[in-house]
């Protein structure tokens, strides 16, 4: 009795199990929401902007580096802001990472995290760069310009053009707190709009000293970071919820008249007027001019500059003029921003470094030129020549006119097994292939190969040197 009891309990267990196994194969395959796939036709297209972005920076003699994507927690967090400091990705300790943590039913979230969590997913790439900079301090010549390309990480609400993972290109020039190094930023917007042939695209610039003196005129000297994170909603939620907003914050209703004043400005000599009494707001004033009056005489090829009072740039480390960038073609936020950071490398021990940077992002970039289809015709790299595979004689004989054709750079492959005719055209076909060559046992006698141009249905009898000459 005992033995058929252990069989049965055999049988139903491997049922279970199979039964398991099945549910779990015909489940279907997903990636985490924010992420993306990329097919090779978007990766073209995406290597055709960073392209032209990386040869930007290089002409402007910006160096390339990177960092890890992975940094310790304490490097990332307290320099966003209380709110971007929540979309930080956290990377669990390896290992039993509860073992040494406090299972307190009255633990905050926070003290659980800094007992679990040392690692975190970059953010950004400016604080990274910070901390690179405070490292490697000894080997790098200063002002220390340089270009970062790199993914990086957000715990954000996914929607169109803001993903969790994403492409930022940012350039920075760093030991210097020359205004010519904000006019040089501008202009290398400018460059990189102008090759890609986005039009309308407009460059907004305010101060953060010029905000630090409205707010000091309102009385809210204290909220500082509070009003500036609600100011950088003014575009989503609208001027009656902003302040409503900074009243709950602690800000005084009577003073939300001089925020109005502020937002009614048209230009630098009103803003003048309004801050005739606050010498830090007088300060960020005058760099707006430098900045704004070098680029009008130097001019701007195919972009604006416009002065916004209303631009924030929601990140704290952001001391002095900031800029964001917009195609005013398309609904998809902002494309680019930046600012200067005076206090940055101070938070891992290097003080009196000032820096300022720039950042492009790439997939909103991607999303306007598709919209607005710019991108160029030619930039899909695709087989050039595909030979058709009759046999294994066939395809030996293939083989070293195929690799003349690779060192001549010719994008070129066999089919890969002496399948119907039919299918191997049709492969050739769907991707694409511009021309197809077929050697049979005439061809290998002769040394003239009968090639098809795929376009035209055109066939024509061409040695390979003839071919190559055809390609180019």
């Amino acid at each position: 009795m005992f033995h058929n009891f252990r069989a049965k309990s055999k049988k139903l267990i491997y049922y279970i199990l199979r039964y398991l196994q099945t549910i779990m194969s015909n489940k279907k395959p997903s990636i985490p929401k924010g992420m993306r796939d990329f097919n090779s036709d978007v990766i073209q297209r995406r290597d055709y902007i960073l392209e032209t972005v990386k040869t930007a920076f290089e002409c402007y003699s910006y160096a390339p580096i990177e960092t890890p994507a992975m940094e310790n927690i304490q490097t990332l967090t307290g320099k966003y802001g209380d709110e971007a400091d929540r979309l930080i990705f956290k990377i669990l300790n390896s290992g039993d990472y509860l073992l040494k943590s406090t299972l307190d039913k009255n633990i905050t979230s926070k003290a659980l995290t800094q007992s679990i969590v040392e690692k975190a997913l970059r953010y950004d790439l400016t604080v990274p760069f910070a901390r690179f900079v405070v490292q490697n301090r000894n080997e790098i010549t200063f002002p220390f310009k340089r270009y970062q390309m790199q993914n990086v990480w957000r715990a954000d609400k996914p929607q169109k053009g803001r993903y969790r993972e994403f492409f930022q290109c940012d350039a920075d020039i760093i030991g210097t707190d020359s205004l010519l190094c904000e006019v040089e930023l501008v202009q290398l917007y400018d460059e990189v709009f102008t090759r890609l042939n986005i039009p309308n695209v407009s460059i907004s610039i305010n101060n953060r000293k010029v905000l630090s003196g409205m707010i000091e005129l309102m009385g809210a000297t204290d909220l500082f970071d509070d009003v500036m994170i609600v100011l950088d909603k003014l575009d989503k939620i609208g001027i009656d919820k902003v302040k409503e907003e900074m009243e709950n914050k602690g800000v005084n209703k009577e003073s939300l008249s001089i925020l109005d004043a502020f937002l009614n400005v048209n230009n630098v000599s009103d803003l003048s007027l309004l801050l005739e009494k606050s010498d830090i707001g007088k300060e960020g004033l005058e760099e707006l001019k430098f900045v704004v009056n070098n680029i009008a005489r130097l001019g701007l090829q195919s972009t604006s500059l416009d002065l916004d009072i209303t631009l924030a740039r929601g990140l704290n480390y952001y001391t002095g003029c900031i800029v964001e960038v917009k195609a005013n073609d398309v609904a998809i936020g902002s494309i680019g921003g930046g600012g200067r950071y005076d206090d940055l490398t101070s938070i891992f021990g290097l003080n009196d470094i000032s820096g300022v940077g720039i950042s492009f992002g790439i997939d909103r970039i991607y999303i306007v030129m598709e919209e607005l289809g710019l991108f160029p015709n030619n930039i899909d790299v695709g087989t050039k020549v595909m030979f058709v595979n009759f046999g294994d004689d066939e395809a030996a004989f293939c083989l070293p006119l195929l690799k003349k054709l690779r060192r001549e750079g010719v994008s070129s492959e066999l089919y890969p097994n002496n399948a119907k005719i039919k299918k191997q055209m049709t492969y050739a076909n769907n991707k694409g292939v511009k021309f197809v060559v077929m050697v049979g046992e005439d061809e290998m006698k002769s040394g003239v190969l009968s090639v098809k141009n795929m376009k035209s249905g055109d066939q024509s009898n061409l040695s390979i040197t003839d071919l190559i000459k055809q390609l180019y």
